[in-house]
C-alpha cells in the first residue's frame, strides 16, 4: 500500500458542510502563505506522489511556467478560478491566436441548447489548468465542486493537468484541508458567486488525489496568496 493511501484519514468527509458558517477568527490563519520549509515538505511529497512540481516566487513566474507547461496551439480548457484569473493565465488560454480554446466552445453549446456537446467537450481535453483548494504537507491534493464539471478531466479525461496553487493552500494534513475549505473557502467562494451570478455555491463533490501516473500532473506552487 502506498504511503498517499494508507495516509487518508477515515472520517474527515462527515465534517463536510454544505453550508459552512462564515469566516471568522482563527480560520483567518489559511490566508498566510506557507514558509519555505513546509512549501518544500509538500513539494517533496507530491513527487514522491508521482506529480511534477515547480515552485515559482511570483504570479508572473506562474504565468510563465503554464505558457511553459501547454504548448502553443494545444486544446485546453482553463477552469474557472480566481487564481488562475490573478495570474493572468485565463485570459492567455482564451486566446485564440495562442491555443485551441475549449471554453468559448463550451459557452457557445450551452448558448445553442447544446449542453450534451459542452459536457463531452469540458470531460476530455488535451490540457486542463485550473487550481486546487489544498495540497498537504504529505502529498495530497483537494477540490471542491459545485457541479463536478472540472472533476471529470481533472481525475482521468485529461491528457495533461496543470494546477497553480498559491501556497496558502498548503495544510498539515487531509483533516485540515476540510477544514480550510468548510471554514475559510466555502464562505469566500459563496459570497462571489452571489455576486456574480445572484446565487450561492455549495460544496456538492469532492476530490482527493494523493497518487498520480508520472508526466500527467504538474502542480505550480506559487510563494504569494493567490485565490482562495
Amino acid at each position: 500500500m502506498s504511503a498517499s493511501s494508507s495516509a487518508l484519514p477515515s472520517a474527515p468527509f462527515a465534517e463536510v458542510s454544505a453550508r459552512p458558517a462564515p469566516v471568522v477568527g482563527p480560520s483567518a490563519r489559511f490566508d498566510r502563505v506557507a514558509s519555505d520549509e513546509q512549501i518544500e515538505r509538500a513539494a517533496d511529497a507530491l513527487r514522491a506522489h508521482g506529480f511534477e512540481v515547480r515552485v515559482v516566487p511570483d504570479a508572473p513566474a506562474a504565468r510563465a511556467a503554464v505558457r511553459a507547461l501547454v504548448p502553443p496551439g494545444a486544446e485546453v480548457l482553463n477552469v474557472t478560478s480566481q487564481t488562475l484569473t490573478a495570474v493572468g493565465v485565463a485570459a492567455d488560454l482564451e486566446d485564440p491566436a495562442q491555443y485551441d480554446s475549449v471554453r468559448p466552445k463550451l459557452v457557445a453549446s450551452m448558448a445553442a441548447g447544446r449542453p450534451d456537446d459542452a459536457r463531452r467537450a469540458g470531460a476530455s481535453p488535451a490540457y486542463v489548468v485550473g487550481s486546487v483548494h489544498a495540497v498537504t504537507e504529505d502529498g495530497q491534493v483537494l477540490v471542491a465542486s459545485g457541479s463536478g464539471s472540472q472533476l471529470a478531466p481533472y481525475v482521468y479525461g485529461a491528457g495533461h493537468v496543470v494546477w497553480v496553487v498559491g501556497a496558502q493552500k498548503i495544510v498539515p494534513d487531509l483533516a485540515t484541508a476540510i477544514r480550510r475549505l468548510n471554514d475559510y473557502t466555502f464562505p469566500l467562494e459563496d459570497a462571489r458567486a452571489q455576486a456574480a451570478y445572484g446565487r450561492g455555491s455549495a460544496i456538492a463533490k469532492l476530490l482527493v488525489v494523493g497518487l498520480e501516473r508520472p508526466g500527467r500532473t504538474t502542480v505550480v506552487l506559487v510563494k504569494e496568496n493567490l485565490g482562495f
